[in-house]
């Protein structure tokens, strides 16, 4: 009779399913519930790896059967098995443990320009990264011959006693210099000549980048295993990281470009024709008709001219073109022919003065002297409040 069924529940068997229906079971439910797959599920597939590691050993399950989970709690016959053990054990060491034996990823900046990311490109990267040694095949030495380390007894570390303080002892550890934390090393004589022994070698990789139009600024690009290489593991991978350079003229902000373009007051008022040198060496022409007047700040865009859109390069963002305009200097024009320019613009507008109103003169802002002034005044006492203010230059 068996006292409670929530293990077999769990992998949905029957109390009396077989070892191998179990193990069946199972697997099923590993492979479906695993946080790789079902990260959300992390809770579930350890239940799964709990029910199945008491009632996969026969001794367990007997005692489940008769007492149920307190009978295996007070037993001290569960959890001594993490749910990733368990798995590996079941599927020959896959999941996290491959993972583990995977070498440190490298990350690499590539500084490219702003043409480079619009046209596409290709450029050559070479690095320096460890290969298994070609001489030894990364065994380090001649085979068979390898000792346990004498210097630290085959620990691979050595361990440092020193007292901090009455009756107060701190123990260091720190790796063995001798066998490099491996516990074993090769006589000199046994020790291969190419890599003196480190089992990998220096070489240099060349990495062909491809820079695919409109890719973006920290944009990565990886290059999978190209990383160090060591006996017994995976090696990393080579991430190359695209770090856009500054362009003289475009700013891009997603797939958009943006630039400025000076015009003069007279063709902000009476149309202009210019003209913009792409990123991908065309020319192209914009213009304003008369009569249509640019506002100083104004924004005008330019459709399809953009950068190109990543994995689909046929389209574009947009251009965009701020316009700032350049007024003439003072008394750019003689001041008869002013009564002609006015009567040629908008009508100004009228005010009415009183006798009652003050005029004052409108002169230039003294920055230098402004800033002086406030300085001054951060170390002088003023009872009567904060004196001057924006100073202005006399004409």
């Amino acid at each position: 009779m068996v006292h409670e069924t929530g293990y077999y529940d769990l992998l949905g068997v029957s109390p009396k399913a077989s070892p191998e229906e179990i193990k069946k079971a199972y697997r099923k439910l590993a492979l479906k519930y695993h946080p790789d797959k079902n990260p959300s599920e992390g809770e579930r597939f350890k239940l799964i790896s709990q029910a199945y590691e008491v009632l996969s050993d026969p001794k367990k399950r007997d005692l489940y059967d008769q007492g149920g989970e307190q009978a295996i709690k007070e037993g001290g016959m569960s959890g001594g098995t993490s749910p990733m053990d368990m798995f590996n054990m079941f599927f020959g060491g896959g999941g996290r443990m491959q993972r583990e034996r995977k070498g440190k990823n490298v990350v690499h900046q590539l500084s490219v320009s702003l043409e480079e990311m619009y046209n596409g490109s290709t450029r050559k990267l070479g690095l320096q990264k460890n290969v298994i040694c070609e001489k030894c095949d990364g065994y380090g030495g001649k085979k068979g011959t390898l000792e346990k380390c004498s210097s630290c007894k085959g620990r691979g570390v050595h361990v440092k006693v020193q007292q901090v303080g009455p009756g107060m002892i701190q123990q260091i550890q720190s790796m063995c210099p001798d066998c490099q934390g491996q516990g074993e090393k090769f006589n000199s004589k046994d020790r291969c000549k190419n890599c003196n022994g480190h089992k990998v070698e220096r070489k240099k990789k060349i990495l062909e980048v491809h820079i695919d139009k409109g890719m973006k600024d920290g944009q990565k690009i990886t290059f999978h295993g190209e990383g160090d290489q060591e006996p017994g593991s995976e090696p990393g991978d080579v991430i190359i990281v695209l770090d856009q350079k500054e362009h003289p003229v475009f700013k891009r902000e997603d797939d958009n470009l943006i630039m400025k373009m000076n015009i003069k007051l007279v063709e902000a008022l009476c149309g202009f024709k210019k003209t913009i040198e792409t990123l991908d060496n065309r020319t192209l022409i914009i213009s304003s008709q008369p009569g249509e007047v640019i506002k100083h700040n104004e924004i005008k865009c330019v459709q399809n001219e953009g950068m190109p859109i990543y994995r689909d390069p046929y389209e574009k963002g947009q251009l965009i073109i701020r316009f700032e305009v350049e007024f003439p200097e003072n008394h750019w024009l003689p001041e008869h022919l002013m009564y002609q320019l006015e009567r040629l613009l908008p009508a100004k507008q009228d005010v009415m003065i009183t006798e009652d109103m003050e005029e004052v003169d409108l002169c230039e802002v003294d920055l230098q002297s402004q800033q002086k002034n406030y300085s001054g005044e951060a170390y002088e006492e003023d009872n009567e409040g904060p004196r001057g203010g924006v100073q202005c230059q006399t004409q």
